[in-house]
């Protein structure tokens, strides 16, 4: 199934400005605006958060702006630097989302997630770790998933608070939307206003001969681009500096054998020219442009650099399935969309020495079947609090010498959060005599503590006087427990003097 993403950028000239000066940037909080020439009128392009909460907008006679704002900043916009720098944005989500992508001058970009979205840990985590990074940036961002581009732009740009749009979902949102969100021509949309119409889904239920005859065919191809009736063409976003392979057919294909059969042939060709630039992917996009127009995408990752063919020949067609070759495929493009350095080292260095052990195909089929962010391994972190001792690291990543304590041992299970028991002790520094959790009374056999931890206060103020007492304890089943109390046992300012269960000893 199709899933399209509408990344809008509604300041992004302003923001892409403020990057590029540096420090001499005007203060995030100063109202800019971006002005050009509409003929002899200057005419506001572009506006910064700050501008648009005063009122401003794009084609705003200048004029008029700094007459709203008397401390506006007025620069000149450079649409050819905002065009490449919407180039290299695209380029980046390529490299870390999607095989398809596509700029949409001057505020967004097209990305086509079916077949990728997994790699991330679904819709939703992509979104969230696509605007999040913009947003660090400094780059403001709204992002939209719908089955077609049409309907994802649409919302993007005035659908409010919709995120993850389902099929069966496009016409009920699209309904209450105005007619610009069909990227229709001033001229057309005031000419369907002058005719009553104001919304999509007025403009979706009137008979389509006659609007067709007065507005020609560019209306009714709109509306089956945003509802998902037709194909959207788009040029898609390519590097020069990736790694490329194409294979085009003289006659279709679609047969899932004969895919799998050319899907090698193309692996060897990438990795003979990976070889010569030594070179290993770490990410492969597998593009099958169909006679339709539409390019359905396959994308694998891999946790190591790799030019083995046998391993990305065999990732490459288990994702084969997913391909719809509709009434067929004319071209098949691999591309390396990530590559690294690769040399090549030496191996076990006699007969009977045995050679390293290589997880690293596991790994990779594991990670493209259920993505990779869900794969990783736990690295101790300098931190006495036991939630933050944690670190989740890539499952190949070099280990950096860190150990826990072994001083007093952490139980194998974290409980989070903790959970709230009812227990009392006789003294501040004596271990609970029973403790009740989840409904069950505990009685305490074996204990050993307090093992006091104090707040990091250095990571926000709540925590400078903060204590925690820990204890292990044993029930008369002989099941070991971790428990702490909030707070030294006397100085209510140390913490609420309840108790918690924080770990399972295995």
């Amino acid at each position: 199934m199709k899933r399209v993403v509408s990344l809008y950028l509604p300041t992004w000239p302003t923001d892409r400005l403020r990057r590029s000066m540096g420090a001499s940037a005007p203060p995030p909080d100063a109202p800019l605006v971006l002005v050009g020439r509409d003929g002899r009128k200057r005419m506001v392009l572009a506006a910064d958060a700050a501008a648009l909460g005063f009122g401003l907008h794009p084609d705003m006679a200048v004029a008029k702006a700094q007459a709203l704002v008397a401390e506006l900043t007025v620069m000149d916009a450079d649409r050819e630097a905002d065009d490449r720098a919407l180039d290299r944005l695209a380029l980046w989500a390529l490299r870390r989302y999607a095989p398809i992508v596509a700029p949409d001058p001057p505020d967004g970009l097209m990305i086509d997630i079916a077949g990728a979205s997994h790699l991330k840990g679904g819709e939703a985590a992509l979104l969230d770790d696509l605007t999040g990074r913009l947003a660090s940036a400094g780059i403001h961002a709204r992002a939209v998933v719908a089955p077609s581009y049409g309907a994802a732009h649409a919302l993007a740009r005035f659908g409010g608070g919709a995120r993850l749009v389902a099929e069966d979902e496009i016409a009920d949102r699209l309904s209450p939307l105005p007619l610009a969100a069909l990227r229709l021509t001033p001229v057309t949309v005031e000419g369907l206003r002058r005719l009553g119409f104001d919304r999509i889904g007025e403009l979706a239920a009137a008979p389509r001969a006659p609007l067709t005859l007065r507005f020609g065919p560019e209306l009714g191809r709109r509306l089956d681009q945003a509802y998902g009736r037709v194909e959207e063409p788009f040029e898609l976003m390519t590097a020069a500096e990736l790694v490329r392979v194409v294979r085009d057919f003289a006659e279709p294909i679609g047969a899932p054998e004969t895919l799998a059969r050319y899907t090698g042939k193309l692996v060897v060709q990438l990795c003979e020219t990976l070889e010569e630039k030594r070179l290993g992917a770490r990410k492969l996009d597998l593009l099958f442009h169909r006679v339709d127009n539409r390019v359905e995408a396959v994308r694998i990752g891999t946790a190591k650099p790799v030019r083995d063919v046998r391993r990305l020949t065999r990732l490459l067609c288990d994702k084969i399935e997913t391909v719809a070759p509709g009434f067929g495929i004319e071209r098949m493009t691999l591309t390396a969309a990530v590559a690294e350095p690769l040399h090549y080292r030496a191996g076990a260095s006699s007969l009977v020495e045995a050679a390293p052990a290589d997880v690293s195909e596991l790994i990779d089929t594991l990670a493209n079947r259920i993505g990779a962010d869900r794969l990783y391994r736990l690295a101790p972190r300098e931190s006495d609090v036991p939630e933050r001792c944690l670190s989740r690291l890539a499952p190949l990543a070099p280990a950096d010498g860190r150990t826990w304590p072994l001083d007093w041992p952490r139980p194998s299970r974290l409980l989070d959060p903790p959970e709230l028991v009812e227990a009392m002790a006789l003294l501040p520094d004596h271990p609970p005599a029973a403790f009740t959790w989840r409904g069950q009374r505990r009685r305490v056999m074996r204990a050993d503590g307090p093992e006091r931890i104090f707040g990091e206060w250095w990571t926000r103020d709540a925590e400078l006087e903060a204590v925690r007492d820990y204890f292990q304890v044993e029930d008369e089943a002989g099941e070991r427990f971790w428990l702490y109390r909030a707070g030294d046992g006397e100085d209510p300012h140390t913490g609420s003097h309840r108790w918690f269960l924080h770990g399972l000893f295995g």
